[in-house]
Protein backbone atom coordinates (compact mmCIF):
# COMPACT_ATOMS: atom_id res chain seq x y z
CA UNK A 1 0.00 0.00 0.00
CA UNK A 2 3.08 2.22 0.61
CA UNK A 3 3.93 1.83 -2.87
CA UNK A 4 1.00 2.84 -4.57
CA UNK A 5 0.28 5.86 -2.18
CA UNK A 6 3.64 7.23 -3.07
CA UNK A 7 3.27 6.60 -6.66
CA UNK A 8 -0.23 8.35 -6.61
CA UNK A 9 1.54 10.80 -4.92
CA UNK A 10 4.27 11.38 -7.48
CA UNK A 11 1.34 10.95 -10.47
CA UNK A 12 -0.54 14.15 -8.40
CA UNK A 13 2.41 16.00 -8.22
CA UNK A 14 2.60 15.71 -12.09
CA UNK A 15 -0.31 16.20 -12.51
CA UNK A 16 0.12 19.68 -10.41
CA UNK A 17 3.16 20.57 -12.39
CA UNK A 18 0.79 20.00 -15.72
CA UNK A 19 -1.71 22.14 -14.16
CA UNK A 20 0.56 25.21 -13.93
CA UNK A 21 1.37 24.92 -17.38
CA UNK A 22 -2.13 24.86 -18.24
CA UNK A 23 -2.95 27.93 -16.64
CA UNK A 24 -0.14 30.05 -18.04
CA UNK A 25 -2.10 30.08 -21.07
CA UNK A 26 -5.66 31.40 -21.92
CA UNK A 27 -6.44 28.91 -24.17
CA UNK A 28 -5.43 26.16 -22.40
CA UNK A 29 -6.39 27.35 -18.58
CA UNK A 30 -9.62 25.20 -18.26
CA UNK A 31 -7.80 22.01 -18.90
CA UNK A 32 -5.24 22.95 -16.13
CA UNK A 33 -7.60 23.97 -13.83
CA UNK A 34 -9.27 20.26 -14.55
CA UNK A 35 -5.52 18.53 -14.33
CA UNK A 36 -5.21 20.57 -10.87
CA UNK A 37 -8.84 19.24 -9.65
CA UNK A 38 -7.49 15.58 -10.46
CA UNK A 39 -4.33 15.40 -8.89
CA UNK A 40 -5.91 17.15 -5.65
CA UNK A 41 -8.59 14.11 -5.69
CA UNK A 42 -5.66 11.72 -6.32
CA UNK A 43 -3.99 12.64 -3.70
CA UNK A 44 -6.80 12.67 -1.11
CA UNK A 45 -8.05 9.67 -2.26
CA UNK A 46 -4.23 8.22 -1.86
CA UNK A 47 -3.77 9.61 1.41
CA UNK A 48 -7.35 7.85 2.65
CA UNK A 49 -5.96 4.65 1.44
CA UNK A 50 -2.95 5.28 4.03
CA UNK A 51 -5.18 5.88 6.62
CA UNK A 52 -7.44 2.21 5.93
CA UNK A 53 -3.79 0.39 6.01
CA UNK A 54 -2.98 1.77 9.35
CA UNK A 55 -5.87 0.32 10.28
CA UNK A 56 -5.21 -2.82 9.61
CA UNK A 57 -1.93 -2.78 11.29
CA UNK A 58 -2.19 -5.20 14.29
CA UNK A 59 0.54 -3.64 16.16
CA UNK A 60 -1.53 -0.10 16.27
CA UNK A 61 -3.55 0.87 18.97
CA UNK A 62 -6.75 1.35 16.63
CA UNK A 63 -8.69 3.69 19.15
CA UNK A 64 -6.83 6.79 17.98
CA UNK A 65 -6.49 5.54 14.35
CA UNK A 66 -10.42 5.41 13.87
CA UNK A 67 -10.82 8.75 15.69
CA UNK A 68 -8.71 10.16 13.18
CA UNK A 69 -10.07 8.56 10.23
CA UNK A 70 -13.52 9.92 11.51
CA UNK A 71 -11.93 13.57 12.35
CA UNK A 72 -10.79 13.55 8.70
CA UNK A 73 -13.60 12.74 6.85
CA UNK A 74 -15.88 14.96 9.13
CA UNK A 75 -13.31 17.64 8.17
CA UNK A 76 -12.95 16.70 4.58
CA UNK A 77 -16.96 16.61 4.48
CA UNK A 78 -17.65 20.12 6.08
CA UNK A 79 -14.76 21.65 3.97
CA UNK A 80 -16.16 20.13 0.35
CA UNK A 81 -19.29 21.77 1.69
CA UNK A 82 -18.25 24.84 2.27
CA UNK A 83 -16.33 24.96 -0.80
CA UNK A 84 -19.23 24.13 -3.24
CA UNK A 85 -21.49 26.77 -1.65
CA UNK A 86 -18.98 29.30 -2.18
CA UNK A 87 -18.03 28.23 -5.84
CA UNK A 88 -21.95 28.82 -6.44
CA UNK A 89 -22.28 32.07 -4.59
CA UNK A 90 -19.27 34.19 -4.75
CA UNK A 91 -19.45 36.12 -7.95
CA UNK A 92 -15.41 36.89 -9.87
CA UNK A 93 -15.94 40.41 -8.24
CA UNK A 94 -15.26 38.94 -4.45
CA UNK A 95 -12.63 35.91 -6.19
CA UNK A 96 -9.69 38.36 -4.33
CA UNK A 97 -10.83 38.43 -1.38
CA UNK A 98 -11.63 34.68 -1.20
CA UNK A 99 -8.72 33.99 -2.19
CA UNK A 100 -6.65 36.12 0.16
CA UNK A 101 -8.92 34.44 3.16
CA UNK A 102 -8.04 30.60 1.33
CA UNK A 103 -4.10 31.44 1.96
CA UNK A 104 -5.16 32.66 5.58
CA UNK A 105 -6.38 29.17 6.14
CA UNK A 106 -2.92 27.36 4.88
CA UNK A 107 -0.98 29.68 6.93
CA UNK A 108 -3.41 29.17 10.30
CA UNK A 109 -2.82 25.45 9.00
CA UNK A 110 0.39 25.16 9.32
CA UNK A 111 0.77 26.91 12.69
CA UNK A 112 -0.96 24.13 13.99
CA UNK A 113 0.24 21.64 12.32
CA UNK A 114 4.01 22.90 13.73
CA UNK A 115 2.28 23.37 17.40
CA UNK A 116 1.03 19.77 17.06
CA UNK A 117 3.73 17.85 15.95
CA UNK A 118 5.95 19.85 18.61
CA UNK A 119 3.68 18.82 21.29
CA UNK A 120 3.56 15.54 20.36
CA UNK A 121 6.91 14.72 20.61
CA UNK A 122 7.33 16.59 23.96
CA UNK A 123 4.60 14.81 25.62
CA UNK A 124 6.21 11.25 24.94
CA UNK A 125 9.30 13.15 26.85
CA UNK A 126 11.28 12.79 23.70
CA UNK A 127 14.37 15.03 22.66
CA UNK A 128 12.97 16.20 18.70
CA UNK A 129 16.86 16.98 16.82
CA UNK A 130 17.33 20.30 15.66
CA UNK A 131 16.39 19.31 12.25
CA UNK A 132 12.72 18.43 13.47
CA UNK A 133 12.81 21.76 15.65
CA UNK A 134 13.98 24.18 12.84
CA UNK A 135 11.02 22.85 10.82
CA UNK A 136 8.50 23.42 13.34
CA UNK A 137 9.97 26.95 13.96
CA UNK A 138 10.23 28.07 11.12
CA UNK A 139 6.52 26.36 10.02
CA UNK A 140 5.32 28.19 12.78
CA UNK A 141 7.08 31.69 11.76
CA UNK A 142 5.63 31.69 8.32
CA UNK A 143 2.42 30.55 8.76
CA UNK A 144 1.50 33.04 11.49
CA UNK A 145 2.72 35.36 8.75
CA UNK A 146 0.82 34.49 6.07
CA UNK A 147 -2.03 34.19 8.53
CA UNK A 148 -2.54 37.73 9.28
CA UNK A 149 -1.12 38.99 6.10
CA UNK A 150 -4.17 37.28 4.50
CA UNK A 151 -6.69 38.03 6.97
CA UNK A 152 -5.77 42.01 6.18
CA UNK A 153 -5.60 41.81 2.34
CA UNK A 154 -9.04 40.34 2.83
CA UNK A 155 -10.35 43.19 4.33
CA UNK A 156 -8.62 45.60 2.45
CA UNK A 157 -9.65 43.78 -0.93
CA UNK A 158 -13.73 43.81 0.53
CA UNK A 159 -13.16 47.56 1.64
CA UNK A 160 -14.06 46.40 5.27
CA UNK A 161 -10.76 47.98 5.45
CA UNK A 162 -9.36 51.17 4.36
CA UNK A 163 -6.87 51.15 1.36
CA UNK A 164 -4.17 53.44 2.52
CA UNK A 165 -1.33 52.18 3.64
CA UNK A 166 -0.46 52.46 7.37
CA UNK A 167 2.70 54.26 7.69
CA UNK A 168 3.88 53.45 10.94
CA UNK A 169 6.92 55.93 12.25
CA UNK A 170 10.34 53.35 11.83
CA UNK A 171 7.97 50.99 10.38
CA UNK A 172 10.89 49.24 8.27
CA UNK A 173 13.09 49.48 11.39
CA UNK A 174 10.04 47.60 13.67
CA UNK A 175 10.16 45.12 10.54
CA UNK A 176 13.74 44.13 11.25
CA UNK A 177 13.41 44.10 14.84
CA UNK A 178 10.86 41.32 14.71
CA UNK A 179 13.03 39.57 12.41
CA UNK A 180 16.48 39.90 14.88
CA UNK A 181 14.16 38.47 17.78
CA UNK A 182 12.02 35.66 15.80
CA UNK A 183 15.92 34.20 15.44
CA UNK A 184 17.24 35.21 18.82
CA UNK A 185 13.89 32.83 20.12
CA UNK A 186 14.88 30.13 17.34
CA UNK A 187 18.03 29.68 19.20
CA UNK A 188 16.35 29.51 22.42
CA UNK A 189 13.78 26.89 21.39
CA UNK A 190 16.71 24.59 19.79
CA UNK A 191 18.34 24.64 22.76
CA UNK A 192 15.28 23.99 25.39
CA UNK A 193 13.80 20.88 26.39
CA UNK A 194 10.19 19.47 26.66
CA UNK A 195 7.55 21.64 27.78
CA UNK A 196 10.26 24.68 28.60
CA UNK A 197 10.89 25.24 24.48
CA UNK A 198 6.84 26.58 24.21
CA UNK A 199 7.34 30.01 25.67
CA UNK A 200 10.02 31.39 23.04
CA UNK A 201 7.80 29.44 20.35
CA UNK A 202 4.68 31.08 21.84
CA UNK A 203 6.37 34.71 21.91
CA UNK A 204 8.04 34.29 17.84
CA UNK A 205 4.29 33.13 17.27
CA UNK A 206 3.07 36.36 18.25
CA UNK A 207 5.74 39.03 16.69
CA UNK A 208 4.54 36.58 13.56
CA UNK A 209 1.54 37.58 13.43
CA UNK A 210 2.34 41.13 14.40
CA UNK A 211 4.44 41.03 11.43
CA UNK A 212 2.28 39.69 9.25
CA UNK A 213 -0.41 42.49 10.04
CA UNK A 214 2.28 45.30 9.59
CA UNK A 215 3.75 44.04 6.14
CA UNK A 216 0.41 43.86 4.24
CA UNK A 217 -1.20 46.87 6.26
CA UNK A 218 1.67 49.48 5.33
CA UNK A 219 1.15 48.68 1.88
CA UNK A 220 -1.26 50.55 -0.58
CA UNK A 221 -4.52 49.90 -2.25
CA UNK A 222 -2.78 50.46 -5.60
CA UNK A 223 -0.60 47.78 -4.73
CA UNK A 224 -2.98 44.78 -3.50
CA UNK A 225 -2.82 43.23 -6.82
CA UNK A 226 1.10 42.16 -6.07
CA UNK A 227 0.19 41.35 -2.68
CA UNK A 228 -2.24 38.61 -3.47
CA UNK A 229 0.36 36.97 -6.08
CA UNK A 230 3.03 37.50 -2.71
CA UNK A 231 0.52 35.63 -0.37
CA UNK A 232 -0.17 32.95 -2.47
CA UNK A 233 3.59 32.55 -2.54
CA UNK A 234 3.82 32.72 1.13
CA UNK A 235 0.84 30.11 1.53
CA UNK A 236 2.80 27.97 -0.75
CA UNK A 237 6.12 28.07 1.58
CA UNK A 238 3.96 27.66 4.36
CA UNK A 239 2.17 24.47 2.93
CA UNK A 240 5.89 22.98 2.31
CA UNK A 241 6.57 23.54 5.94
CA UNK A 242 3.66 21.65 7.12
CA UNK A 243 4.94 18.72 4.47
CA UNK A 244 8.12 18.27 6.49
CA UNK A 245 6.94 18.85 9.72
CA UNK A 246 4.60 15.59 8.57
CA UNK A 247 7.05 13.80 6.52
CA UNK A 248 4.40 13.88 3.38
CA UNK A 249 6.37 14.21 -0.05
CA UNK A 250 3.78 15.30 -1.71
CA UNK A 251 3.04 18.67 0.72
CA UNK A 252 6.35 19.39 0.15
CA UNK A 253 6.13 19.10 -3.33
CA UNK A 254 2.91 21.04 -3.92
CA UNK A 255 3.97 23.74 -1.36
CA UNK A 256 7.04 24.03 -3.19
CA UNK A 257 5.40 24.57 -6.02
CA UNK A 258 2.91 26.60 -5.08
CA UNK A 259 5.79 29.39 -3.50
CA UNK A 260 7.73 29.37 -6.38
CA UNK A 261 5.01 30.00 -8.90
CA UNK A 262 3.56 32.67 -6.50
CA UNK A 263 7.46 33.90 -5.93
CA UNK A 264 7.83 34.12 -9.90
CA UNK A 265 4.30 35.68 -10.40
CA UNK A 266 5.47 38.65 -7.74
CA UNK A 267 8.74 39.18 -9.38
CA UNK A 268 6.91 39.99 -12.85
CA UNK A 269 4.07 41.59 -11.91
CA UNK A 270 6.69 44.31 -9.67
CA UNK A 271 8.77 44.52 -13.50
CA UNK A 272 5.31 45.44 -14.62
CA UNK A 273 4.59 48.14 -12.33
CA UNK A 274 8.19 49.30 -12.13
CA UNK A 275 8.10 48.24 -8.65
CA UNK A 276 10.67 46.26 -6.39
CA UNK A 277 10.84 43.00 -5.79
CA UNK A 278 12.45 43.04 -2.38
CA UNK A 279 10.71 45.65 -1.66
CA UNK A 280 7.44 43.87 -1.77
CA UNK A 281 8.87 41.50 0.65
CA UNK A 282 9.45 44.26 3.25
CA UNK A 283 5.98 45.43 2.59
CA UNK A 284 5.16 49.22 2.13
CA UNK A 285 6.69 49.89 -1.39
CA UNK A 286 6.18 52.30 -3.41
CA UNK A 287 3.90 54.87 -1.31
CA UNK A 288 5.03 57.17 1.76
CA UNK A 289 1.02 57.03 2.49
CA UNK A 290 0.68 60.60 1.18
CA UNK A 291 -1.97 61.21 -1.42
CA UNK A 292 -1.74 63.71 -4.00
CA UNK A 293 -3.90 64.86 -6.59
CA UNK A 294 -7.08 65.31 -5.06
CA UNK A 295 -6.18 68.58 -3.92
CA UNK A 296 -5.44 70.37 -7.67
CA UNK A 297 -7.08 71.63 -9.90
CA UNK A 298 -7.46 69.86 -13.13
CA UNK A 299 -10.36 72.31 -14.43
CA UNK A 300 -13.76 70.84 -15.63
CA UNK A 301 -14.78 67.38 -17.21
CA UNK A 302 -16.94 66.57 -19.42
CA UNK A 303 -20.47 64.48 -19.62
CA UNK A 304 -21.47 62.10 -22.44
CA UNK A 305 -24.71 59.89 -23.44
CA UNK A 306 -24.86 57.02 -24.67
CA UNK A 307 -26.26 57.16 -28.04
CA UNK A 308 -23.25 59.57 -28.39
CA UNK A 309 -21.05 56.88 -27.62
CA UNK A 310 -22.66 54.63 -30.28
CA UNK A 311 -21.85 57.47 -32.74
CA UNK A 312 -18.34 57.95 -32.13
CA UNK A 313 -18.22 53.99 -32.23
CA UNK A 314 -19.34 53.87 -35.50
CA UNK A 315 -17.84 56.40 -37.17
CA UNK A 316 -14.01 54.87 -35.35
CA UNK A 317 -11.89 52.63 -37.17
CA UNK A 318 -10.00 51.17 -34.51
CA UNK A 319 -11.30 51.28 -30.57
CA UNK A 320 -9.56 49.87 -28.14
CA UNK A 321 -11.29 48.97 -24.63
CA UNK A 322 -9.51 49.13 -21.33
CA UNK A 323 -11.34 47.23 -18.71
CA UNK A 324 -11.07 47.09 -14.51
CA UNK A 325 -12.43 46.72 -11.34
CA UNK A 326 -15.78 48.52 -12.19
CA UNK A 327 -16.46 46.52 -14.85
CA UNK A 328 -16.09 43.65 -13.20
CA UNK A 329 -18.38 45.13 -9.86
CA UNK A 330 -20.93 45.89 -12.30
CA UNK A 331 -21.05 42.97 -14.39
CA UNK A 332 -20.61 44.25 -17.62
CA UNK A 333 -18.84 41.92 -19.30
CA UNK A 334 -21.16 40.20 -21.42
CA UNK A 335 -23.09 43.35 -22.95
CA UNK A 336 -19.22 44.43 -23.22
CA UNK A 337 -18.67 41.46 -25.51
CA UNK A 338 -21.57 42.22 -27.12
CA UNK A 339 -20.63 45.74 -27.93
CA UNK A 340 -17.18 44.09 -29.06
CA UNK A 341 -19.09 41.35 -31.50
CA UNK A 342 -21.42 43.90 -33.27
CA UNK A 343 -18.57 46.59 -33.49
CA UNK A 344 -16.20 44.01 -35.22
CA UNK A 345 -19.11 42.94 -38.00
CA UNK A 346 -18.99 46.32 -38.95
CA UNK A 347 -15.65 46.27 -39.37
CA UNK A 348 -14.37 48.31 -36.84
CA UNK A 349 -10.68 47.06 -35.33
CA UNK A 350 -11.49 46.08 -31.81
CA UNK A 351 -9.04 45.18 -29.36
CA UNK A 352 -8.84 44.92 -25.41
CA UNK A 353 -5.58 46.24 -23.17
CA UNK A 354 -5.14 44.65 -19.47
CA UNK A 355 -2.87 46.34 -17.41
CA UNK A 356 -1.20 43.65 -15.32
CA UNK A 357 -2.80 44.54 -12.43
CA UNK A 358 -6.53 45.42 -13.77
CA UNK A 359 -8.39 44.73 -11.32
CA UNK A 360 -8.01 42.99 -7.68
CA UNK A 361 -6.41 39.97 -9.01
CA UNK A 362 -3.60 38.70 -11.06
CA UNK A 363 -5.48 37.87 -14.34
CA UNK A 364 -8.99 39.23 -12.92
CA UNK A 365 -9.83 41.06 -16.45
CA UNK A 366 -8.08 37.71 -18.50
CA UNK A 367 -10.52 35.51 -16.73
CA UNK A 368 -13.88 37.86 -16.84
CA UNK A 369 -13.64 38.33 -20.47
CA UNK A 370 -13.03 34.53 -21.49
CA UNK A 371 -15.88 34.12 -19.39
CA UNK A 372 -17.87 36.38 -21.45
CA UNK A 373 -16.39 34.76 -24.39
CA UNK A 374 -14.15 37.23 -26.20
CA UNK A 375 -12.10 36.02 -28.52
CA UNK A 376 -8.43 35.22 -27.18
CA UNK A 377 -6.95 37.17 -29.91
CA UNK A 378 -7.74 40.39 -29.55
CA UNK A 379 -7.06 40.67 -25.37
CA UNK A 380 -3.60 42.38 -25.43
CA UNK A 381 -1.33 42.84 -22.56
CA UNK A 382 -0.43 46.23 -21.65
CA UNK A 383 2.74 46.64 -23.58
CA UNK A 384 1.56 45.24 -26.62
CA UNK A 385 -1.35 47.61 -26.73
CA UNK A 386 0.80 50.78 -25.77
CA UNK A 387 2.59 51.98 -28.61
CA UNK A 388 -0.73 51.69 -30.88
CA UNK A 389 -2.94 54.02 -28.69
CA UNK A 390 -1.47 57.19 -30.46
CA UNK A 391 -3.40 55.92 -33.45
CA UNK A 392 -6.21 54.69 -31.75
CA UNK A 393 -9.71 56.82 -32.84
CA UNK A 394 -11.60 55.65 -29.40
CA UNK A 395 -10.21 54.15 -26.13
CA UNK A 396 -13.29 52.92 -23.68
CA UNK A 397 -12.27 53.02 -20.31
CA UNK A 398 -14.72 50.39 -18.49
CA UNK A 399 -14.33 50.68 -14.60
CA UNK A 400 -10.76 51.63 -14.81
CA UNK A 401 -8.65 54.18 -13.03
CA UNK A 402 -5.68 53.73 -11.49
CA UNK A 403 -4.55 51.41 -13.95
CA UNK A 404 -4.96 54.61 -16.93
CA UNK A 405 -3.71 57.43 -14.58
CA UNK A 406 -1.41 59.89 -15.76
CA UNK A 407 -0.60 61.24 -12.37
CA UNK A 408 1.79 58.07 -12.46
CA UNK A 409 4.18 59.52 -15.21
CA UNK A 410 3.62 63.47 -14.58
CA UNK A 411 3.23 63.57 -10.96
CA UNK A 412 6.49 61.87 -8.80
CA UNK A 413 4.81 62.62 -5.93
CA UNK A 414 1.85 60.41 -6.59
CA UNK A 415 1.10 57.06 -4.71
CA UNK A 416 1.16 55.35 -7.99
CA UNK A 417 4.41 57.59 -9.37
CA UNK A 418 6.42 55.26 -12.09
CA UNK A 419 4.12 52.31 -11.74
CA UNK A 420 3.71 52.44 -16.17
CA UNK A 421 0.29 52.70 -17.23
CA UNK A 422 -2.49 52.50 -20.36
CA UNK A 423 -1.87 55.53 -21.84
CA UNK A 424 -5.37 55.89 -22.80
CA UNK A 425 -5.36 60.01 -23.29
CA UNK A 426 -3.27 59.78 -26.46
CA UNK A 427 -5.85 58.29 -28.11
CA UNK A 428 -8.33 60.64 -30.25
CA UNK A 429 -11.14 60.37 -28.19
CA UNK A 430 -11.59 58.54 -25.30
CA UNK A 431 -14.55 57.67 -23.16
CA UNK A 432 -14.84 56.79 -19.06
CA UNK A 433 -17.20 54.82 -17.69
CA UNK A 434 -17.97 55.22 -14.18
CA UNK A 435 -20.30 56.02 -11.53
CA UNK A 436 -19.16 59.09 -10.31
CA UNK A 437 -15.95 61.55 -9.85
CA UNK A 438 -14.62 59.14 -6.80
CA UNK A 439 -11.21 58.98 -7.02
CA UNK A 440 -9.94 54.89 -7.76
CA UNK A 441 -8.85 52.30 -4.95
CA UNK A 442 -5.37 53.87 -4.54
CA UNK A 443 -7.10 56.95 -3.20
CA UNK A 444 -5.49 59.27 -6.18
CA UNK A 445 -7.45 61.85 -8.21
CA UNK A 446 -7.20 61.00 -12.10
CA UNK A 447 -6.06 64.22 -14.17
CA UNK A 448 -7.52 61.93 -17.42
CA UNK A 449 -10.86 62.68 -16.58
CA UNK A 450 -10.54 66.34 -16.90
CA UNK A 451 -8.49 66.26 -20.31
CA UNK A 452 -10.10 67.33 -23.74
CA UNK A 453 -10.22 64.32 -25.71
CA UNK A 454 -11.98 62.61 -22.39
CA UNK A 455 -15.32 62.61 -21.97
CA UNK A 456 -17.44 60.77 -18.58
CA UNK A 457 -20.38 58.59 -19.09
CA UNK A 458 -21.77 58.39 -15.97
CA UNK A 459 -24.03 55.59 -14.18
CA UNK A 460 -23.89 51.82 -14.09
CA UNK A 461 -21.75 50.10 -16.63
CA UNK A 462 -23.61 47.27 -17.65
CA UNK A 463 -27.32 49.34 -18.28
CA UNK A 464 -24.33 52.22 -20.15
CA UNK A 465 -22.96 49.31 -22.39
CA UNK A 466 -26.37 47.71 -23.01
CA UNK A 467 -27.86 51.10 -24.37
CA UNK A 468 -24.79 51.47 -26.34
CA UNK A 469 -25.57 47.95 -27.71
CA UNK A 470 -28.61 49.00 -28.42
CA UNK A 471 -28.20 51.82 -30.66
CA UNK A 472 -25.51 49.98 -32.49
CA UNK A 473 -28.77 48.08 -33.74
Amino acid sequence: MVSFVSGAYILSALLFILALAGLSRHETARRGNQLGMAGMTLALVATLLLVLDLLGDDHLDQGPVVVGLVIVLVAGGIGAAIGLRLARRVEMTGMPELIAMMHSFVGLAAVMVGYNTYLEVADLGLRADAVHDGEVFLGVFIGAVTFTGSVVANLKLSARMGSAPLTLPGRHLLNLAILVASALLMVWFMNADGWAALAPLAIMTVLALVLGFHLVAAIGGGDMPVVVSMLNSYSGWAAAAAGFMLSNDLLIITGALVGSSGAILSYLMCRAMNRSFVSVIAGGFGSDGAVSGEARDYGEHREIQADAVAELLAGASSVVITPGYGMAVAQAQYPVAEMTKKLRERGVDVRFGIHPVAGRLPGHMNVLLAEAKVPYDIVLEMDEVNDDLPDTDVVLVIGANDTVNPAAMEEPGSPIAGMPVLEVWKARDVVVFKRSMATGYAGVQNPLFFKENTQMLFGDAKDRVAEIVAALG
